[in-house]
């Protein structure tokens, strides 16, 4: 019979694979930095030998990287989905904002129902304080923290619907939106009338997820997302038409 004793697992590979799913799960985020090496045996129980062994082989991988007097963090795993050329392309025609927006909606949605079927406890929580963080950041009128915030509930509710293929695409995803390749969400946080139908949308989500009602959830998702769209079209209109009565308006100078 091909059957052979089975060996006990040495303690370094057991430190690797759970460093992996830990990475793998979106809970240890790339350019996070480790605890101490001591702290680390520690948590893990191991020897700091073992814990060296473990963190070796897992830089020689490429999922972490050592920085000199700072420590050990999660390498930048993600990367980018698409070539800087069609990043730029993407910058600089605005149909790729819509079909960037269209394309989350769909996502977001399907998280969203996920979630709330599938999220823990402590999931729900996370969401939870993030919104109360965003009505916090809301009273006080932060455009920035506020912008921030609402990337981390969105990126919250994609972490809750527990699918790691989701998780990876979505966070690089909003990496570009946070460089502004489609647009700056701060702008849109500067408007009073939006800021506060934007708080609304959020609650509504919040509320639905609380509810694990997951129909509720991806509507709410759904018409947040279109409600950016058609703000975001708005925008580009007025821009536009004012660009062009500038143009007129420099014409007629010029004839004098």
């Amino acid at each position: 019979m091909p059957f052979q004793k089975v060996q006990p697992e040495k303690l370094s590979r057991a430190v690797v694979r759970q460093i992996e799913l830990l990475i793998l799960r979106g809970i240890l985020r790339p350019g996070e930095r480790l605890p101490s090496e001591r702290e680390m045996a520690e948590k893990l129980g191991v020897s700091r030998p073992s814990l060296r062994e473990a963190v070796a082989e897992l830089q020689e991988r490429g999922l972490l990287i050592s920085k000199v007097g700072a420590g050990i963090f999660v390498a930048e795993v993600l990367g980018s989905s698409f070539s800087d050329a069609l990043i730029r392309l993407f910058a600089d025609h605005e149909e790729a904002v819509f079909d960037y927006i269209a394309f989350r909606r769909d996502m977001e949605g399907l998280a969203a129902e996920r979630a709330a079927r599938l999220a823990s406890d402590t999931d729900l929580q996370v969401i939870d304080t993030i919104f109360r963080k965003m009505e916090a950041a809301h009273s006080k009128r932060n455009p920035a923290d506020e912008a921030r915030l609402d990337a981390e509930f969105h990126m919250s509710i994609i972490e809750a619907s527990h699918n790691v293929i989701m998780l990876h695409m979505m966070r690089s995803m909003y990496d570009l939106l946070r460089e502004g390749v489609f647009y700056n969400r701060q702008v849109m946080f500067k408007q009073r009338t939006t800021r506060g139908t934007l708080l609304d949308q959020h609650r509504a989500i919040n509320t639905a997820l609380q509810a694990r009602d997951p129909q509720a959830a991806r509507a709410a998702i759904e018409a947040h997302l279109n409600f950016v769209s058609d703000a975001l079209h708005d925008q580009h209109t007025a821009d536009r038409n004012e660009e062009i009565a500038r143009q007129r308006l420099q014409h007629e100078e010029a004839r004098g």
